[in-house]
């Protein structure tokens, strides 16, 4: 328990990077580069700006390839074995590698380049202002990121089977959910084509 006057514990953030990219031709998206660098370390850098401590990012699709060519200096690195069975598990292993005692958890995907810092920033001040739940709103509809608070962990991962991630607790706790309107500030777009990539200039 922090004492008076000392810092709220800090949200980190879970970076979910083991997709093998079977709608882009087997690429993994994570090696994705985007401005001469790989996809994952884009979303590193922006969740990390945006205020998370630590980040934790979960590999599958070519784990060893992905470590040996981005820089993830300071990243806390999961590995999903099972990447191949959905994202689910990817939440799944990521919830249960986070540091004892953390408030909360940030979750986002390395396929959505249009996050930025100032999402990360609102979902953070949001859970600040006693959001136990509390996802990025673009125009009103739901997107990435998403903020799970503690009480929510265990439900979170009991619900994450198959490429369900956090879609059937969010669902359950519908009315608890705060919904951040980022629209202004960052684009919900992920990468799942050839066209998304062209549009995005990423390759």
């Amino acid at each position: 328990m922090p004492g008076p006057g000392d810092a709220p514990p800090t949200v980190p953030a879970l970076v979910l990077a083991a997709g093998g990219g079977r709608r882009l031709g087997g690429r993994p998206k994570a090696l994705l580069g985007l401005h001469g660098r790989p996809l994952v370390e884009h979303a590193v850098r922006v969740v990390r700006e945006g205020g998370c401590a630590p980040v934790l990012v979960v590999l599958g699709a070519a784990r060893d390839q992905v470590a040996a060519t981005a820089d993830l200096t300071g990243c806390t690195v999961v590995a999903n074995p099972d990447w191949a069975a959905g994202l689910g598990g990817s939440l799944r292993a990521g919830l249960a590698a986070l540091p004892s005692g953390s408030p909360a958890v940030l979750v986002t995907l390395v396929d959505t380049p249009g996050v930025t810092p100032a999402a990360v920033a609102r979902l953070l001040a949001a859970h600040r202002d006693g959001a136990q739940l509390a996802a990025a709103g673009y125009a009103g509809r739901r997107g990435h990121p998403v903020l799970i608070g503690a009480r929510h962990f265990a439900e979170a991962a009991a619900g994450a089977t198959g490429d369900a991630g956090a879609r059937a607790l969010l669902t359950a706790h519908r009315a608890e959910l705060r919904l951040v309107e980022c629209g202004d500030v960052a684009v919900p777009d992920d990468l799942d084509t050839p066209g998304d990539l062209a549009r995005w200039g990423v390759g």
